[in-house]
């Protein structure tokens, strides 16, 4: 058995069966035919006593078949792989050829040559069987590939969708050697298609029975097709039938969007993380303006190493800018953005410079060497309890950084100032969401500064200044998928500040992609802020990690929430406190206005008196700038009750 199965396999291989070797194969199928058909007419002795006068005739005709099999390329597909599409091409390429043999047979016979006559109804008698012989011949491959490989050890699988995308899963799964999954059937919501077959096997129609269909089948796997990621990710209570029968889930990679039509044989297939179950709306941007505002420009990016500064290096440099001035003060994150950049970039002229924001004389000789066109301020600290700990260091990293980046970028002219802020800035109850709500206060006053000197033309060239707004990332350091992550690997317990805490959470990259988009809408002044969708409940999210994790016993651990922490974060862009902007994720932030002279003399007081390190003095400070700064679990309540 052992020797047959070898001979198979060595036969099956590109090797043993060329592509020359299927066009004699389907040659002689070709000779055989006619032979047949011939036989048909005028019986074994005719036929045999004019062999080699039909051969040569046969072989006048297999020009013509020639002809149709260069123009289809019959020969040219993997016998083994052969689809409906394969079959079609060879019943085009044996229709091409009858009709120029029907054609051109009146003419061969009026050239008197020793040829056997055939009839018009002969030749597309032996045509028909040809084509039927060499669909078959690729059907009896197909089958015996198919029944030698197909064997029991691939998990028992359901694809979910039934359009392209999910038969392109299918086909994938069925021409694959040892595949690891053995397809069971079909998920979809369409309830027309209910009791109906696909390829051979059942489609299952809604949620209703499902746990039922996986648990009688023991279905290990849901293949999820690539024109359904978004209808699957919104299905939360299909995902929690598949999460509570351990049903492993496997997505295509986010390398690009699929669409109808597309080649789904190099889709890549990888299992869920929890960050791909998280429901959320597509988000297009406009990619054109994009490329226009970025392309051959000098670009600077701080905070350049970090979670988001680090996406916008890469979705900047895809728009091939003519240099990227990167700068960050930690130094081995920066050395691994070198190194990315020599290997993705290789083209782009790169400057990777380690360096503080919050340094004027190195920052200021940076501008005058590069001469940045456009700034992303990506660099801040962030961690909401140690920036509780450390306001001094919030105020003359957050504060003093931003304030030097935007004053140097008024001084080297530079075009668009885009910063990133946070949703924590919006009635801040933390010391980060503070002075992040200052640095918005500053950059807008100084752009409100900028365009009233220009109205008086004292000023030529005027820096926009733009402010964008959004919530937690996913993925980014020290966010909250990570470290559950690792609490489960170590066993437990996975802790979470409060029952109730909910957030809202979008990737890296979509976050990225709006403040690009932001960055070409504005005109200066606007703080930006993103529609993060819908709230996610902490508890759940662990939940879910847990049961995704497939460990057992793990348990949730609720520590009380932290210094500054907010249970509910507020919802950013509603109807009430934000304006339409010309994409519908992004709206304007409604905001009160402030005198840049007196912001700007309020922050010189503030920096300097965060040199004093009295936390207590500094956040009394932060308060009288930002009123609607309450703190929330925090020893500067105190400052709140006077």
């Amino acid at each position: 058995m052992n020797t047959i199965k070898r001979l198979l396999e060595w036969y099956f291989s590109k090797k043993a069966l060329p592509y020359w070797a299927i066009l004699v194969f389907d040659s002689l199928i070709c000779y055989f035919s006619g032979i047949f058909v011939f036989w048909l007419y005028y019986h074994g002795a005719i036929t045999f006593d004019n062999i080699a006068l039909l051969t040569k005739t046969i072989c006048v005709y297999m020009i013509f078949n020639f002809i149709g099999f260069r123009v289809f390329r019959t020969y040219s597909g993997i016998i083994r792989y052969s689809s409906f599409v394969d079959l079609l091409r060879v019943s085009f390429a044996m229709l091409l050829s009858l009709t120029i043999a029907e054609l051109m047979h009146y003419i061969i016979y009026s050239w008197d040559l020793n040829f056997v006559r055939l009839e018009g109804r002969q030749i597309a008698a032996m045509y028909l069987v040809a084509t039927i012989g060499m669909i078959a011949f690729r059907v009896l491959v197909k089958s015996i590939y198919d029944t030698v490989f197909n064997t029991d050890k691939g998990v028992l699988t359901l694809i979910y969708g039934v359009q392209e995308g999910g038969i392109g899963l299918a086909k994938n799964i069925r021409n694959e050697n040892n595949s690891k999954f053995k397809l069971k059937g079909f998920i979809s919501n369409d309830a027309n298609l209910t009791d109906k077959l696909l390829m051979g096997k059942k489609i299952y129609v809604g949620n209703e029975k499902l746990a039922d269909y996986i648990s009688e089948m023991n279905i290990q796997a849901v293949l999820v097709s690539p024109i359904q990621v978004e209808n699957f990710r919104n299905d939360t209570a299909l995902q929690d039938i598949l999460i509570n029968n351990n049903v492993k889930i496997y997505l295509t990679e986010r390398s690009r969007e699929w669409e109808e039509g597309d080649d789904f044989s190099k889709v890549q297939l990888k299992e869920i993380s929890i960050e791909d179950l998280l429901p959320r709306d597509e988000i297009k941007v406009d990619m054109d303006a994009i490329g226009s505002l970025l392309t051959g420009k000098r670009i600077m990016i701080t905070g350049s190493a970090g979670s988001i500064g680090s996406e916008m290096v890469r979705q900047i440099s895809i728009y091939n800018p003519s240099d990227l001035i990167l700068i960050d003060q930690a130094e081995t994150p920066q050395h691994d953005i070198r190194l990315l950049m020599h290997a993705q970039f290789p083209h782009i002229k790169v400057e990777t410079i380690v360096a503080s924001i919050s340094n004027y004389d190195r920052m200021d000789t940076i501008f005058n060497e590069y001469k940045p066109e456009y700034v992303f301020h990506a660099a801040a600290y962030k961690h909401v309890p140690m920036m509780e700990y450390n306001p001094s260091e919030s105020i003359q990293n957050n504060v003093w950084g931003t304030k030097v980046i935007a004053d140097l970028s008024v001084k080297h002219n530079v075009k668009k100032f885009v910063m990133i802020s946070t949703d924590k800035a919006v009635n801040p109850t933390n010391v980060m969401g503070c002075s992040k709500r200052i640095c918005e206060i500053y950059c807008q006053s100084l752009n409100k500064k900028i365009n009233e000197d220009a109205s008086k033309g004292n000023v030529k060239g005027a820096t926009q200044f733009v402010t964008t707004r959004f919530g937690n990332v996913l993925g980014s350091n020290g966010s909250v998928i990570p470290l559950f992550e690792k609490q489960i690997k170590a066993g437990g317990p996975v802790t979470v500040t409060d029952p109730n805490i909910i957030r809202f959470f979008m990737l890296i990259p979509e976050a990225c992609k709006l403040v690009l988009e932001a960055g070409t809408q504005g005109r200066g002044g606007e703080i930006f802020v993103f529609d993060m969708g819908k709230p996610v409940k902490i508890a759940d999210l662990a939940k879910r990690m847990i049961k995704l994790s497939g460990a057992e016993g793990i348990e949730i651990k609720y520590t009380g929430l932290r210094v500054g922490e907010k249970l509910y974060e507020e919802v950013l862009s509603t109807t009430e406190n934000t304006l339409p902007s010309e994409h519908e994720k992004i709206r304007i932030a409604q905001v009160r206005e402030y005198d840049f002279d007196v912001v700007s003399q309020q922050i010189d007081k503030l920096v300097a008196l965060s040199h004093t390190y009295d936390s207590m003095n500094i956040v009394k400070m932060m308060k009288e700038i930002v009123p609607e700064f309450i703190s929330n679990n925090s020893v500067y309540s105190v400052l709140d009750k006077k």
